[in-house]
């Protein structure tokens, strides 16, 4: 707690952490980068950094499509740039000297709080007046049931995302003062190296889905 305050300032009467902001803004030039680097010299049979772009952005766009439907193409680029931010940002604190821009509540809040707020204002875009009625659905007392499920998307969304990369970063940290020798520190600590890439590659995939989820409740066509 005492590093973490060492790394606040206070701008317009409100906090910031500058070690948070410094990592996201290294992630966010990290993706960027690699996403250059996927397209400068596209080719029509894929290799390298274009081969793994094309089959993350393949398999989100056909979740996308499947669960918006028709309009899922217009929000395809938020959701996959969501994807690789998220990614990026769990994987980040693995690197000695880092740490993940996710590893803090706030940055999984302010992004749970964005998709939140997008839904509810493309939900209001495309079906007017008449988006309000699902949360009268199928009875009108359900309205209190529904204003908690809302209220509920964006804590779990940040709290679920939060909780695992704390979790997977802090035990890095703390293995090696916990076991008695050198091999008992480095099988353990490679083994949950490679866990935790894979938890955060997880997280970053269910926080994309469920966010798709929610948008696709709010704008998906009754028809479709």
């Amino acid at each position: 707690m005492v590093e973490s305050a060492a790394h606040e300032f206070m701008l317009f009467g409100l906090s910031f952490n500058a070690e948070t902001l410094e990592m996201t803004w290294m992630v966010m030039a990290v993706v960027l980068i690699l996403s250059i680097v996927a397209t400068r010299n596209m080719k029509l049979v894929p290799t390298g950094m274009q081969n793994i772009f094309e089959m993350v952005i393949t398999g989100l766009n056909d979740q996308i499509n499947a669960s918006i439907g028709k309009r899922g193409s217009l929000f395809a680029p938020f959701l996959i740039s969501l994807f690789l931010f998220l990614l990026i940002s769990n994987w980040w604190g693995l690197i000695p000297g880092m740490a993940s821009p996710t590893n803090t509540l706030n940055t999984n809040l302010g992004l749970a709080l964005l998709v939140v707020v997008m839904l509810h204002v493309l939900g209001f875009y495309y079906k007017g007046p008449r988006y309000l009625k699902h949360f009268f659905e199928p009875f009108a007392f359900f309205v209190v049931i529904k204003l908690i499920e809302e209220v509920a998307k964006p804590i779990t969304l940040a709290f679920r995302l939060f909780g695992n990369i704390f979790a997977g970063e802090l035990l890095i940290h703390i293995l090696p003062h916990l076991l008695p020798n050198i091999i008992a520190e480095v099988i353990p600590g490679v083994l949950w190296l490679g866990f935790s890439v894979f938890v955060g590659g997880v997280q970053a995939f269910v926080f994309t889905m469920l966010s798709t989820s929610y948008l696709a409740e709010s704008i998906r066509d009754e028809d479709e």
